[in-house]
């Protein structure tokens, strides 16, 4: 199993920055591609960013945050950073760092492959 820990989370104003980071723990969190998802009450989980496992491996995102979202990886600390600019107040959710066990060149998009979650993070950004 692996244990994930975000953190980052925190009221913004429209067209500030903030760092979001996961940290994965426990059986071989190297073999995980890592994701990340946002939700609001009401809706469904949406997708933002995912990574391979592979140092080789592809980076996806949702095309609400292409251009703006940038998300990597740290294998020797077990991390991942979702760095996010340009934030606007479409932005607010809660954020959730997961992981499955996936050696694929092109990481999951679907919540539902997805099999370990953190417990989340709140992301508000003011107009």
């Amino acid at each position: 199993q692996v244990q994930l820990v975000e953190s980052g989370g925190g009221l913004v104003q429209s067209g500030d920055s903030l760092r979001l980071s996961c940290v994965a723990s426990g059986r071989t969190p190297d073999a995980y591609a890592m994701g990340w998802f946002r939700q609001v009450p009401g809706k469904e989980r949406e997708f933002v960013a995912a990574i391979s496992a592979r140092d080789d491996g592809d980076t996806e995102y949702g095309d609400s945050v292409t251009g703006r979202f940038t998300l990597s990886r740290d294998h020797a600390k077990n991390t991942v950073v979702l760095q996010m600019i340009s934030l606007r107040p479409s932005d607010t959710a809660v954020y959730y760092c997961a992981a499955v066990l996936f050696l694929g060149f092109i990481p999951p998009r679907e919540s539902d492959d997805y099999d370990y979650w953190g417990q989340g993070t709140q992301v508000t950004v003011s107009s």
